[in-house]
């Protein structure tokens, strides 16, 4: 199992994803944590703020979205659609509304799949690191767990991937707009005797088979990521 999860975008140690991909350059980005933002401003956003296909492209990283609700419904063409990447990015956003994204169309069991035969990598920041958790207790704190989107389901899903075996809490102690909710975050899994890792922007965790490490980031690098 490879996973690269980040606190905000590629996080201060991107180099270490070249390195988990062995030379893979195939990426498939999904957005579906922000499919509660309207169309016309997540292209304004994405045009003149941040565009995670052009960050990856900066490493060498070929791009392109995929979006789970194409394959609502649809696992095995979605399998298919997967077995062809190196690596899945998962971009930040309402992470109870990606975890529906990722049930409705399977994405879910797959992954688990793919990662247990060592097919790609998943990596992700923000929501896209939350998810990887057995749980998103807590989480509600950070994000809103009713927030919808056309065609989801209403249920609220609590149970994460399971890709790792401690909750994640990103953005913590950082200059982030959620750094107040991290931590509220941070004291209600302490209060619940929960295992949990908190991160700062910058920051990553990697996953090498059953090796997990932080991944700190010097205060300079954070200048840089500001």
């Amino acid at each position: 199992m490879r996973l690269y999860l980040s606190s905000y975008r590629l996080g201060a140690s991107a180099f270490r994803l070249r390195k988990l991909l062995k030379g893979g350059r195939r990426a498939a980005v999904i957005q579906n944590a922000l499919d509660f933002v309207p169309a016309e401003a997540r292209r304004a956003y994405e045009a003149n703020i941040y565009d995670p296909k052009a960050e990856l492209a900066d490493w060498g990283i070929e791009a392109e979205e995929l979006d789970l609700r194409d394959y609502f419904w649809q696992p095995y063409a979605l399998k298919e659609a997967l077995a062809k990447i190196d690596l899945v990015w998962v971009v930040g956003g309402n992470a109870f509304l990606l975890r529906r994204a990722m049930r409705q169309s399977g994405f879910d069991r797959i992954i688990g799949e793919l990662l247990r035969e060592d097919a790609l990598v998943y990596g992700g920041f923000s929501a896209g690191a939350v998810v990887a958790a057995p749980s998103l207790k807590g989480i509600d704190i950070m994000d809103d767990p009713r927030q919808l989107a056309s065609g989801y389901d209403d249920a609220v899903i609590w149970d994460g991937l399971s890709l790792v075996d401690f909750s994640i809490v990103p953005h913590y102690r950082s200059d982030h707009d959620e750094a107040e909710a991290a931590e509220k975050t941070v004291s209600f899994l302490e209060e619940s005797d929960m295992p949990f890792q908190p991160f700062r922007d910058g920051e990553v965790i990697i996953v090498e088979g059953r090796n997990v490490t932080l991944l700190p980031v010097l205060p300079e690098a954070m200048r840089r990521l500001a």
